[in-house]
Formats: structure tokens, C-alpha cells, sequence
């Protein structure tokens, strides 16, 4: 590149030269033409002269950028070279490295089938001995069974009778003394029976009421209003509803109006307002006027009959049964049972069933009938409010009645009528007997479709869970259960002893009315075919 700049460096001068020449030759005269010609040949030996100084100048630089670019590209190979000299002595060691480790997996794998070489050797070894061992033992337990029985003949030679005689008379003297045993038990028991009679009476008499099972018939009610026609399902709706929400809100009660024919049904946790919703649609029914504005105003009358009405039936209870002084809150919240049911069972029904029994046994057994009846009426005061109070309605209805001045023999009979706490007292027991009485009965409480299937699958659960036991069989309406048990497993005196661990295994586990049946059955099939 410096040579070309060079040659044009060269051409430039002489076409300047050329120029500035004929530039003089035409202006000046012929002498200064002549020197201006003289300058321009000078000025062009000058440019040759600088322009083969640049060409040498760049030939020097050529030759330095090449001798350059050699002594890198060889810089380069030989870093190249070093490395990978490098590479490879590490992949060398590696190599090596694996082969001593190969080496000694090796050896140790030489090593472990010695060893395994070894100790199938012994156990051979073992295994002989053992079998030797076995026909020693074979031999010595021949020898022994002939010695028992040379033993065992001997001594019924010295004894005068057989081992069946010897083994008959241990078991009667055995017999002989278990009954003298049992005779002492039983007048020490008679003794203890005498000292407690009076106590222990009451307490058996009222144990065996808790058992005692009569028909009774319970009135069920049920929300469900019934329409004239089902047009007037569209006056209770009302134009967009407005009916319907007012009535929902004045009451807070859901109302469902579906295909069901002539019928509208309430649906509501607090009984109470359900009765007032019930009430309040059969006026509006009634009456024919459906409005936002006549709806609060029938609703209102509703809610203070309704009040009045428990109020009344609270006060009619105290008086049927004699017994006065109760708070009016009380008597305001034992009419409130009115609307309240348990299983189907109006409480407020069974309330005071519970206190007229009460009274009866309480006469029967001569102790106070009024405090009886009153702690009957009382025991289920909680289910008033147990749906707007957390906790069990026992519990609750003993704090009313505590906070409403009631003895402390009324509250803890109202505490301990679902064992909430122990019974302490007769009383106590009384209104558990009587609750149970009332409530238990067939008929008295109709047992939710869950709860009854839930307890049969727990009884064949319970008896399942018990070795040797094949399959079972809730039956009688989880009144009775058979167990099926295994012949090979299961002997004719374990038969009775598990047929009592699954009783006792059912009383601890499970809550039930009455009494359940177990039923261990074991039986041993031959079979065999004629071919």
C-alpha cells in the first residue's frame, strides 16, 4: 500500500509540474518557463526519491508484520501443543487411577466368594450336626416315653388305681372345695346385703326401670305448609320475589318452593321461628293480602302469640304436675319445648312424661315426689336454647336452673342425666331411668337411617376384629349378633370366652338402647366326595 501512495505521490507532481508548465509558458516569458520547468523536473526528482524511500520504508514494515505473524502463529501451536500434552498425562492418570480400582474390586470380590465358599462349608458342616443332633434326640425321646410309661405303671401299682381314677378323684375334691368356697362367698355377700339393703334396693329397683319397655306412639310435626291451590305459590313469591324476601327476612326462615303440589316447605334451625314462619304464611294464606307491608305486620302478631303460647304451656305444665314457684324464664323456656323435638319426639311431650314417672317411682320408693317431678320437667330445659348456646343441653340446663335459684339436688340431676356428670344421688338415677324409659321404647324416637346403619357396621366391625373369627352377622335390628368362627382356631371353651370379649368389647365401644345378643358360633365340616 505505501508503494502505491507512493507512485501516485509521484503522478501528482508530474501532472502538477505539467500544469504549473504550461501555466508559465503561456504567461510568462520563455526565461521564466524555463526556470519554472527546472523547478518542476526538481520537484519531481524529489517526489522519486521520496516515493523509493516510502516503497522501502513499507517493504520493511511488510517484512516485520510478516516475521511477526510467524513468531505468533508459532507461539500459538506451541501453547496448543502444551496443552493438550497436558489433557492427555490427565486423562493418562485417570486411566491408571481406574485400572487400580478395577484391581482391587477385584480382589475384594476374590475375597467375598472365599468367604461365601467358606461358610457354605460351614453351614453344611452345621447342617450335619443338626440332623445327627436330631436322631439323638428322636432316640432319648423313645427312650423316655418308655421310661414314663414304666414310671407311670409302677405308680398306679403303688397307688391301687388308674391315671383316669387318680385324675377323677383330684377333680371332685376340687369340686368339693370350690363349692365350700362358694358357700362362704355367698353368706359373706348376704351379710354386706343385709347392712345396705335399703340403699342397695333402691338403686337395683331403679336400675331394672332403666330396662322396663312399653309401646308408646309420638306426635311428629312437621314444617310444611299446605296451599289452597299452586297458583298461590305465585302470590307468595310476589312480583320479583318481593314477597318471598320480605317474608324470609321478618321471620329468618328459608322458604322452598319447588315441585312439590300444593305445599311449601320451611326450612330453619330454630324451631321456634319455623312455628312463627308456619303461623304468619296460614294467616297470610288465610286472609288472601300478600304483601311487603302486611306481611311484617302478621308476622309481628304471630311472634307475640307465639310467645304467649309458650308462656301459657310453660305455666299448664307446673300446674298439671303440682309443682309451683319455678321461674317465670323457666316456665317461658319449658314452653318453648313445645316446638322443639328430639328423634321425632316433642320434648316438650316427653318433658313431662319424664316428670310423671319420676313421680311414680319416687313414690314407689319413698322419697320426695314433687322434688321428682320438678327435677322430670326440668332435665331437658337446655334444649330451649341449645342451638343458640354451645355445649351439651345437659350442661346448659343446669346452668339456667342454677342461675334461676334451683337446688343443687335439681342441678346435678339435670347434669347427670346423660352422665355429663356421675350420678351421686337417687334422684339422679331416677331422672336417668325416666328419660331412658321415655325415650328408649319402641316407637318412642325414630333412629336416623345413618345412625342405625353406622351401628350395625361397628357391631360386625367389633366382633371381626377378634382372631379367629370368620364372618359376622348384625341381625334383629342390632339386637343380636353371630359370629362365625374358625373350628381349627377357635375350641368349645374359647368359644365362651370370646363370645364375653366381644360383649364387653361392645359395652365399652358403643352406645346403644336395650341389650345385644352375641352369638359364637363354631362348627366342624367333614366333607368328602364318591367318585
Amino acid at each position: 500500500m505505501d508503494i502505491t501512495i507512493a507512485i501516485l505521490l509521484v503522478l501528482v507532481a508530474a501532472a502538477i509540474g505539467y500544469v504549473i508548465g504550461n501555466v508559465l509558458r503561456k504567461k510568462l516569458s520563455d526565461s521564466l518557463v524555463t526556470n519554472a520547468e527546472t523547478l518542476a523536473a526538481k520537484m519531481i526528482e524529489d517526489a522519486k526519491r521520496q516515493a523509493e524511500v516510502v516503497a522501502m520504508e513499507a517493504a520493511v514494515q511488510a517484512k516485520d508484520v510478516v516475521y511477526q505473524a510467524k513468531e505468533e502463529l508459532e507461539r500459538q501451536f506451541e501453547q496448543e501443543s502444551r496443552e493438550k500434552r497436558r489433557d492427555l498425562q490427565a486423562l493418562e492418570k485417570r486411566l491408571q487411577q481406574k485400572e487400580e480400582n478395577l484391581d482391587k474390586k477385584t480382589n475384594l470380590f476374590d475375597q467375598r466368594d472365599s468367604d461365601f465358599l467358606k461358610r457354605e462349608q460351614a453351614l453344611a458342616v452345621r447342617e450335619q450336626s443338626l440332623v445327627n443332633k436330631e436322631q439323638g434326640l428322636a432316640q432319648k425321646e423313645e427312650k423316655l416315653d418308655a421310661l414314663v410309661g414304666e414310671q407311670k405303671a409302677k405308680l398306679e401299682q403303688i397307688a391301687g388305681m388308674t391315671a383316669a381314677e387318680a385324675k377323677k378323684y383330684l377333680m371332685d375334691s376340687m369340686e368339693d372345695e370350690a363349692k365350700l368356697d362358694v358357700a362362704k362367698l355367698i353368706k359373706v355377700m348376704e351379710e354386706e346385703a343385709r347392712e345396705t339393703a335399703d340403699k342397695k334396693a333402691k338403686e337395683i329397683l331403679a336400675l331394672a326401670m332403666q330396662r322396663y319397655a312399653g309401646e308408646y306412639v309420638a306426635e311428629r310435626s312437621v314444617s310444611v305448609v299446605t296451599l289452597p291451590s299452586d297458583e298461590m305459590k305465585g302470590r307468595i313469591i310476589g312480583r320479583e320475589g318481593r314477597n318471598i324476601r320480605a317474608l324470609e327476612a321478618a321471620t329468618g326462615i328459608d322458604l322452598i318452593i319447588d315441585d312439590t303440589p300444593e305445599a311449601v316447605i320451611l326450612s330453619g334451625f330454630n324451631p321456634v321461628r319455623r312455628e312463627v314462619a308456619k303461623l304468619s304464611l296460614q294467616k297470610l294464606i288465610a286472609d288472601g293480602r300478600i304483601h311487603p307491608g302486611r306481611i311484617e305486620e302478621v308476622v309481628a302478631k304471630s311472634q307475640e302469640e307465639i310467645e304467649q303460647a309458650m308462656k301459657e304451656a310453660g305455666e299448664q305444665a307446673a300446674f298439671d304436675l303440682g309443682v309451683h314457684g319455678i321461674h317465670p324464664e323457666i316456665l317461658k323456656l319449658i314452653g318453648r319445648l313445645k316446638y322443639r323435638t328430639s328423634y321425632s319426639q316433642n320434648v316438650y311431650q316427653h318433658s313431662l312424661e319424664v316428670a310423671f314417672l319420676c313421680g311414680i317411682m319416687a313414690a314407689e320408693l319413698g322419697i320426695n315426689v314433687k322434688q321428682a317431678k320438678r327435677a322430670g320437667l326440668l332435665h331437658d330445659l337446655g334444649k330451649a336454647v341449645d342451638h343458640e348456646i354451645e355445649g351439651s343441653h345437659a350442661v346448659i340446663g343446669a346452668d339456667i336452673a342454677k342461675k334461676y335459684g334451683e337446688s343443687p339436688k335439681i342441678v346435678h340431676a339435670i347434669m347427670a342425666h346423660h352422665e355429663d356428670e356421675k350420678p351421686a344421688t337417687v334422684l339422679a338415677v331416677l331422672v336417668q331411668a325416666a328419660d331412658a324409659l321415655s325415650g328408649a321404647r319402641p316407637g318412642a324416637r325414630r333412629e336416623m337411617m345413618e345412625t342405625y346403619v353406622k351401628r350395625l357396621d361397628d357391631l360386625e366391625r367389633i366382633a371381626t376384629s377378634f382372631d379367629g373369627v370368620l364372618t359376622s352377622f348384625a341381625i334383629q335390628a342390632g339386637r343380636e349378633i353371630r359370629v362365625m368362627v374358625s373350628s381349627e382356631q377357635v375350641t368349645d371353651d374359647r368359644a365362651l370366652v370370646l363370645a364375653k370379649d366381644i360383649a364387653k368389647k361392645i359395652e365399652t365401644e358403643m352406645t346403644y338402647p336395650g341389650q345385644i345378643k352375641v352369638n359364637v358360633i363354631r362348627e366342624t365340616r367333614a366333607t368328602e366326595y364318591a367318585r
